[in-house]
């Protein structure tokens, strides 16, 4: 625990001692040596911190130490901040005469001669910063000379290596049923599963399923469950039960699948002495005899091994033993248990192999807790105290381990008042929770590297039940330092996120799809896992700076220094940061009712992140008290009604996201801007009232998001938008006003959804097409939305007509790449669409037609193999949509290729003129052919002209076709409405549940 702060404050000192180097940065000189010598020994002590924190766990005076040194390292932390404010600070006040900060391409320091007033202020704060590192060095050595009495080991593996020296307790496969509560729909899942067919996952004859789950969760329990259950007894020849644990040892795990086989089997392999064979066996230390003797035992055996507790996520381990086992009988399993997803897929478990076990419910919780809590207990004994102990079950969210160890410490509580004192209780501050319950969850925590358990201990800054933002979570990851400072962090930090989410440390996920892979969107964290992720933070602090101040509550100074954080969401009339709280790093005063920036809030300059959202800002110079915090990183000050951003914006030179979105009357942003060389996000949308973005936005390099949606006043973007070629994010943009769609061509990393809006004048007809022809949109491989929208033209509608040409050119030029999934076409006039838009080597499963008024046939659409939803509206031209329009071509051997084949929902609307939808033919009717076979909704809405649906099409949809909607359609109303009619019942015989909706054109 002590290591994660411990590791990132060595890497700190080393950057930052680089950075001077490199930079020439002297601020704080003569004091290089004491840096350097306090990273030698916060190496050093690293190595004992292991043996330190087992020895911890039951001697006070060594956790004492513990958390000295976590609070002084801590310490250390802060100063380093202080060092690299005082760094931008200094740099930014050599260009106080510019108001702001130009950062130079190339050094200029030689040429800059400082104000004496300046001089002064900087030999003042060097010696500042040399005495706290210094104060701070003392204590580190007062504490490190300690350590010799404890006598600590030192450890010299990898940070998230185990030590080689187990404590964690071996499991066998003996079971008591009565003890066991629930789980019985998991166990009837899994057995099925053993003796049943493989489901993917098999391999000549061998297949692996896994239980995953975090500890305590009970996943040794349901696979003894499934081990002893009678039907897997018969079913297999031999039974095995392997507890691996950590480290994962090849050598004895097969020794040991040996060993219980040679024990159960009636003929042991090449001998008639099987006791010679264990013992002789039992010496051998060479893996290579070792998996010949597995290989020779389970040749064509159908066994069942379990491995149970695998950590390892190492495969060269696993390899040489998954060869041997492929040696079983045709229906051999292979069941693992593991608190790590990535450990299952390693062993070769297919997805739907893969059983992530669930919470016991809370009725099963109560049963598990009163077994234990009331055993010995009379009748009347166990009445007085099942109400408050059904409340106490329920602190259990449903974790079997946590009912087992609350059962156990109710068990020599007698009185009611004694249990109603454990409810009211946290549960990371009972002491025997900590040591029966915590004590596996710890196991699963030091597998992680310092990085990991820095992030994971964060989580618990959101309340319990918060459902919790990925996207957001790794941004406060990066404003807390733990992802690093490349360009990269957003990677490192899903990854970071992926690996806690695959040892089962979150729950509750809700997904989303981005370039077609599925992602976790949001999670939470399960109670007890919050509680324990407290209990890893309960001595941070506890011995930090101490404040007079009589108005900030001491738990919120408690939490600025166990988290670095403050987040609050009250109304606050008087905000006031005293001592106490200028370590936070990230702040929120989201929607605190505040109507000015707090003056104090200069005091912070550890700031990284800031959120301001939803307050009062209007005054002019709201945000100048903001631009001195040169550390901050994230500014998030949407909704607040900020009538200009002040030019000393450009001065936070480290900001990577600016959210100003919903400043309604924002109307421009300050060229100094563009000073923000790390920004990587700015978000604009629905800022109603701004007009145009800076002319020097091509210095915003790192640029990768710029959210402008609900930005109608911005009618020109400034030519040097084309350079941003990093730019991932741009929802919305236009040909008007001088802005050109060439301008897109280099901007091939745009991804998600893209909305064009195109505005064709009477003129030069050829340079509008080449323009359009410039963006290059089939490059842009990564989007998956795209919307032409064509603005309201200035020509009339002789003109549209003598046009169409260039409309269809234009069309044609905007080829998109065939990954496209959406594409929308509105106000569209010219007089066909594009060839590309049926091609099948599209993978469109969305189109839009709206207004495209003259548009008098349909092409191909049938011919797209992924499209599901087809709606078509406004098309006033359209009088006749013919058999082409399904996309069917007839092969040699007379099978379909067409026909809409994965087709869900089909929507005409407002096509008045439209008489006749030409029916397939008899050919195509028969059984063989399958047209829209997928075809869920058809609805017919304001097609007045329309005399009948195509009856033999629509024999073919009958069988998926589950709903009919006509509306405003005169003439299908009089043919369908009628259910006792023939037209309804013709269509309707051979499929009762089809539902027909109908709304009556007003008279």
């Amino acid at each position: 625990m002590v290591d994660a702060i411990v590791s990132v404050v060595v890497e700190r000192l080393a950057a930052t001692l680089e950075e001077q180097v490199r930079k020439e940065i002297n601020l704080v000189r003569g004091v290089e040596n004491e840096i350097r010598s306090l990273s030698d020994d916060l190496k050093k002590v690293r190595y004992v911190l292991e043996d330190a924190e087992k020895k911890g766990y039951k001697d006070k005076s060594v956790k004492d130490w513990l958390t000295r040194l976590e609070n002084t390292t801590y310490e250390m932390d802060d100063v380093l901040d202080e060092w690299n404010y005082s760094v931008l600070k200094f740099r930014i006040e050599q260009y106080s005469d510019l108001d702001v900060y130009v950062p130079p391409k190339k050094k200029v320091w030689s040429s800059f001669v400082p104000s004496p007033c300046l001089c002064f202020k900087k030999v003042l704060t060097r010696h500042e910063i040399a005495l706290k590192i210094e104060q701070v060095k003392t204590r580190l050595d007062l504490i490190l000379a300690e350590q010799v009495r404890f006598g600590f080991h030192e450890i010299k593996s990898q940070p998230n290596e185990p030590s080689h020296q187990s404590s964690r307790v071996q499991t066998t496969s003996l079971i008591d049923l009565e003890e066991v509560c629930g789980r019985k729909f998991e166990s009837e899942n899994l057995v099925s599963k053993l003796v049943g067919g493989g489901d993917g996952g098999e391999e000549l004859g061998v297949s692996v399923l896994s239980i995953v789950g975090t500890g305590g969760l009970g996943k040794t329990t349901l696979a003894k469950l499934a081990y002893n259950d009678t039907r897997v007894e018969k079913h297999f020849e031999l039974r095995i039960w392997i507890c691996v644990s950590d480290p994962f040892n090849e050598v004895e795990i097969a020794k040991g699948i040996v060993v219980a086989s040679v024990e159960k089997l009636d003929n042991p392999p090449n001998t008639d002495q099987p006791e010679m064979l264990l013992q002789s066996f039992k010496e051998t230390i060479s893996l290579e005899m070792v998996l010949q003797s597995l290989k020779d035992t389970i040749s064509g055996k159908k066994f069942l091994l379990v491995l149970d507790d695998v950590w390892t996520e190492d495969s060269t381990k696993w390899e040489p033993l998954r060869i041997c086992l492929k040696g079983g009988g045709l229906g051999s399993r292979i069941l693992v248990t593991t608190r790590n997803e990535r450990v299952a897929l390693m062993m070769g478990s297919v997805k739907n192999d893969i059983h992530h076990l669930g919470h016991l419910s809370h009725e099963e919780c109560w049963l598990l807790l009163s077994r234990i809590a009331l055993s010995g207990k009379s009748e009347k004994e166990r009445e007085k105290f099942q109400n408050i102990g059904r409340e106490i079950a329920n602190k259990c969210k449903g974790l079997p381990l946590a009912a087992k160890t609350l059962g156990s410490l109710l068990h020599f509580k007698n009185s009611v008042e004694a249990w109603v004192n454990v409810l009211n209780s946290e549960i990371w501050e009972l002491e025997e929770v900590e040591d029966d319950l915590f004590r596996h969850l710890l196991l699963s925590y030091k597998e992680l590297s310092p990085t990991l358990q820095r992030c994971f201990s964060y989580c618990v800054v959101f309340p319990k039940d918060t459902k919790i933002s990925v996207a957001d979570i790794i941004r406060r990851w990066f404003a807390m330092g733990y992802l690093g400072y490349g360009s990269d962090w957003e990677v490192r930090g899903r990854e970071y996120f992926d690996k806690l989410a695959m040892r089962s440390l979150f729950q509750d996920f809700s997904k989303t799809s981005n370039l077609d892979e599925e992602s976790i969107a949001s999670f939470k964290m399960h109670d007890i896992i919050h509680d324990f992720a407290q209990f890893l933070r309960k001595n941070v602090g506890s011995r930090m700076r101490e404040t007079n101040c009589q108005t900030c509550s001491p738990l919120l100074v408690s939490q600025v220094e166990k988290y670095r954080s403050l987040f609050l969401t009250i109304e606050l009339y008087d905000p006031h940061f005293c001592d106490g709280l200028t370590s936070v790093r990230l702040l929120s005063l989201w929607k605190c009712g505040l109507e000015g920036i707090p003056e104090e809030i200069e005091k912070l300059i550890h700031l990284r992140w800031l959120d301001l959202s939803w307050n009062y800002f209007e005054a002019g110079n709201g945000l100048k008290s903001i631009c001195k915090l040169y550390n901050l990183q994230f500014l998030l000050v949407g909704g607040c009604k900020l009538k200009e951003i002040p030019r000393e914006i450009g001065n936070l030179i480290q900001l990577k996201e600016l959210d100003l979105s919903s400043n309604n009357v924002i109307e421009e942003l300050p060229e100094s801007m563009c000073n923000l060389r790390e920004l990587e996000s700015l978000n604009i949308n629905s800022c109603m009232a701004l007009v145009r973005l800076p002319q020097g936005i091509p210095r915003l390099v790192n640029l990768k998001h710029l959210y402008n949606v609900g930005t109608d006043s911005l009618k020109q973007y400034p030519q040097g938008l084309a350079q941003l070629t990093n730019l991932v994010t741009l929802k919305i943009f236009h040909n008007q006003d001088g802005s050109k769609l060439g301008w897109l061509k280099n901007l091939n990393q745009l991804s998600d959804s893209l909305d064009l809006t195109i505005k064709l004048t009477s003129g030069d007809d050829s340079a509008e097409v080449e323009d359009a022809r410039e963006a290059e949109l089939r490059k842009k491989t990564r989007i998956r939305n795209l919307i032409i929208f064509f603005n309201e033209s200035t020509m009339g509608v002789e003109e549209v007509v003598k046009e169409a040409s260039a409309w269809n050119d234009i069309l044609d030029a905007l080829e998109p790449h065939p990954n496209l999934r959406k594409l929308t076409i509105c106000e569209y006039k010219g007089s066909r669409l594009p060839r590309w838009i049926a091609s099948p080597l599209n993978q469109l499963t969305f189109i839009f037609l709206y207004n495209c008024e003259y548009l008098p046939s349909l092409p191909p659409l049938g011919k797209l193999p992924l499209l599901k939803t087809l709606r078509i509206s406004g098309l006033s031209e359209l009088k006749f949509v013919g058999r082409e329009f399904l996309g069917i071509t007839t092969t040699t051997t007379t099978s379909i290729i067409g026909g809409f084949p994965k087709l869900e929902e089909l929507e005409f609307e407002d096509c008045p003129e439209w008489k006749e939808w030409e029916d397939i033919t008899a050919e195509e009717d028969c059984d063989g052919v399958s047209i829209m076979p997928c075809l869920t909704e058809l609805t017919m809405n304001s097609c007045g002209g329309l005399k009948e649906l195509p009856q033999r099409l629509m024999r073919k949809v009958l069988p998926s076709l589950k709903l009919l909607d006509i509306f405003y359609s005169t003439r299908l109303e009089q043919v369908y409405g009628d259910k006792e009619g023939q037209p309804w019942k013709s269509i309707s015989r051979n499929n009762p549940h089809l539902e027909l909706k109908v709304l009556i054109s007003p008279a």
